[in-house]
């Protein structure tokens, strides 16, 4: 029935793609790493929901946390006070991110934050343009749509925010060429491009961007999202470079998964650029942020982050998969690379060079150039009880990114399982008649 409802009032072809793919589940309790159906079947999460989970699902000292600040029957977002938590959590963030980054805007999304940055950038050099990466992936409102290509996403939502310009990732030719022009607000760009396949350059190449862009009075802002909170096996994904950036923008595992927040970290005469008298107090704000329950919650999720050394966990528990992987490509012609950083990581499957697999794979791809990445998917959800997704521009790269409590038994069910389906791929016809079957409904539909 929820199915139906959902289909009826919301959004009836999510609830086709998943009919047709046969990874519709009704799950009932999520606990960790771990996700549990009605009918009692447990499903490994190796998506963690783009990155929100890295405490895991439902951590009991976060719901203990907002239950007894509910408890309380305190003030949640009055709009008429100054929130206590608000203060508390800006100051935590700023130890962890860097002490130059003395000011904090709180919203709601990583949407909400790019907006913020695109708005307070503008306040602050005089400037109009935005400067992107190729590749990149910054949300769904129109002002973070304007930053990210294919037409897919954009087509019938343009024109979308004028004066944004991309480059060639962390091109630093380009970036020079670019910002000499001198008409550029911020450079915005993610320290790993997650939905384009797991890329990150060069640690000497992020000091050099930072060095241009100070040169050029262009801010350097940083989209760390999804790669934020520990994901990458330090603090802060900048923390591998030791790059200073102009903003930081976190959010998704902030929340702990259960209320919402994005925290936009910058330097203090930015922050003064908009909130510049009494009269302009107001000017950049949204009705849910700075709300009790979500800077409690972030405050909870930081006090789990350090007591249980998730960052540290993410780092060992990274190599350890990526090892794994690394393993089965030696058997598997498949596997072309494992890339990432702490427990956020990419599969790339490469052209085979059999010609058994050449045909199947080709045969796939003119139907559709995301069937055999969907396919495998689905075989991982469907057969071995383990949740992951592809990466969103690139449909040869499959995500390994669990939570960052995900244990050494669960690291190897992912790795056994993906070896079984991998065999299935390389030895059978099962999997690709599966396909060919997906296919002719999706045909048909």
């Amino acid at each position: 029935m929820s199915s139906e409802l959902y289909a009826r009032h919301v959004n009836d072809q999510w609830v086709h793609f998943l009919n047709m793919l046969g990874t519709e589940k009704d799950f009932v309790r999520c606990e960790g790493a771990r996700l549990t159906t009605a009918s009692g079947k447990q499903v490994l999460d190796f998506l963690s929901g783009y990155c929100v989970y890295n405490i895991g699902h439902n951590h009991p000292r976060l719901i203990a946390a907002l239950k007894e600040e509910l408890d309380r029957h305190g003030p949640t977002m009055l709009q008429s006070h100054v929130p206590p938590l608000a203060g508390e959590l800006a100051e935590r963030l700023m130890q962890l991110c860097g002490k130059h980054l003395t000011r904090t805007v709180f919203m709601n999304t990583g949407s909400e934050g790019v907006e913020t940055a695109i708005k307070f950038a503008r306040a602050h050099t005089h400037r109009t343009g935005i400067l992107c990466a190729g590749g990149a992936f910054h949300g769904m409102t129109c002002g973070a749509l304007s930053l990210m290509g294919g037409a897919m996403w954009r087509e019938d939502f343009e024109p979308l925010l004028p004066g944004v310009e991309s480059i060639p990732y962390l091109d630093l030719p380009a970036l020079e060429t670019k910002l000499a022009t001198g008409k550029f607000a911020a450079f915005i760009v993610e320290p790993v491009q997650s939905e384009s396949g797991m890329h990150s350059p060069p640690a000497a190449d992020w000091l050099k961007a930072a060095e241009i862009c100070r040169r050029h009075k262009t801010l350097f802002v940083l989209d760390e999202v999804q790669t934020g909170i520990g994901r990458t096996g330090k603090f802060l994904a900048a923390h591998h470079s030791g790059v200073e950036a102009d903003m930081i923008i976190l959010a998704k595992a902030l929340s702990g998964g259960l209320m919402p927040v994005s925290a936009i970290l910058m330097r203090e005469e930015i922050n003064h650029s908009v909130f510049t008298n009494i009269e302009r107090s107001m000017l950049h704000a949204s009705t849910f942020a700075e709300n009790t329950l979500s800077m409690r919650a972030g405050l909870t999720v930081l006090d789990i982050l350090e007591e249980e050394n998730l960052c540290e966990r993410s780092r060992v528990m990274g190599e350890v998969l990526r090892n794994g992987i690394r393993d089965l490509a030696r058997k598997y012609e498949l596997i072309g690379e494992v890339r990432g950083m702490g427990l956020m990581n990419g599969i790339e499957f490469r052209q085979p060079t059999s010609r058994r697999l050449k045909l199947l794979q080709a045969g796939f791809a003119k139907m559709h150039p995301g069937l055999f990445g969907q396919m495998l998917i689905r075989s991982l959800q469907v057969d071995e009880g383990i949740l992951t997704q592809m990466c969103g521009h690139n449909f040869r790269v499959v995500k390994a990114s669990p939570p960052l409590v995900t244990t050494d038994s669960e690291i190897s069910q992912f790795i056994e399982g993906l070896g079984r389906t991998l065999e299935k791929v390389h030895s059978g016809m099962r999997f690709w008649v599966s396909g060919l079957k997906i296919a002719a409904r999706a045909l048909r539909a």
